[in-house]
């Protein structure tokens, strides 16, 4: 049987949340000792459980809970900040353990179920000073964003379609004085081919980068993305490799859906994913629009 996740040391206490605890008592009774398979289930968040008008896809919230209550572990992996996927969770009701935000660069904790507290246990960064410089030589009109390892988010400019809930505005050379999480640039006069083929003749080599469906680019430290932490989700929940089940939509997915496959479990792109993506998972369901998410974990059976 696989040991549960942060036992404490011998002779010692370590007092968790309702849901750690519950998860650590499921971790026992329904470990790889001969019972049901547990699954470890990331969703990532926009264009996979939310429409673009942030509406929930059919059917999504009671999907969650059949799942949870077939015993598997249900989380999110997404590319947004933390305080961009805290309401998420709320409308999901759904209270993960862990979860990963920011594409892997940030790893979190549930504190308290009640309050939906988490804190930050797992975080990765890098300098972001030359990108930034390479970045602004040919974009100079692009908006910009960045992440700090707290959380707390730094813009040049404001738009109508992100989250700025506690960010703070500030000079462009503000950006690049301290190590950041991730960068976010988005160059509206950009389609999605033109801004593919002016990244790729900047040459980011020393980051992990994610191009969005519109002129939009995502960028982690080197090495960094969904499937790295969720591999760190996995082991701290002594979940086997091979019992990993994820969903997605968009090019910062590929690399769970690569994590998962190469370990013998799971990827599944929704239907209206670029083709890329689509052609990177093992499994494609329907759109986000009718559902596909839904569709997949009602499939799921447990205790």
């Amino acid at each position: 049987m696989t040991p549960a996740a942060h036992l404490p040391e011998t002779g010692s206490v370590e007092v968790v949340p309702p849901a750690a605890a519950a998860e650590i008592v499921e971790e026992v009774v329904h470990g790889r000792g001969g019972g049901p398979q547990r699954l470890l289930v990331a969703l990532d968040i926009d264009g996979t459980v939310l429409l673009e008008d942030e509406s929930l896809s059919p059917g999504v919230v009671d999907a969650v809970r059949h799942a949870r209550e077939a015993g598997h572990v249900v989380t999110v992996a997404t590319g947004r900040s933390w305080e961009g996927t805290r309401g998420i969770l709320r409308v999901l009701e759904l209270a993960p353990r862990y979860v990963v935000c920011s594409n892997g660069a940030v790893v979190l904790e549930l504190v308290d179920e009640r309050d939906l507290e988490y804190k930050r246990v797992h975080i990765e960064t890098f300098d972001p000073s030359a990108v930034l410089r390479l970045l602004r030589e040919r974009l100079p009109d692009a908006n910009y964003m960045v992440e700090l390892a707290d959380g707390e988010r730094l813009y040049t400019r404001q738009m109508h379609d992100w989250n700025l809930a506690q960010a703070r505005r500030v000079p462009f050379d503000e950006l690049g004085k301290q190590e950041v999480c991730r960068v976010v640039v988005v160059s509206p006069q950009h389609d999605e081919v033109a801004f593919s083929r002016l990244v790729g003749e900047i040459g980011l080599n020393q980051v992990t980068y994610a191009i969005g469906w519109s002129a939009w680019l995502d960028i982690a430290p080197h090495g960094v993305d969904k499937g790295t932490a969720l591999e760190l989700v996995r082991g701290w929940l002594g979940i086997a490799p091979e019992d990993v089940l994820v969903m997605g939509d968009g090019r910062n997915d590929v690399g769970m859906f690569r994590w998962a496959i190469e370990r013998g479990g799971r990827a599944v792109a929704m239907a209206q994913g670029p083709q890329e993506v689509r052609d990177a998972a093992g499994e494609v369901t329907g759109s986000v629009q009718d559902g596909g998410v839904a569709a997949v974990l009602r499939t799921l059976g447990g205790r």
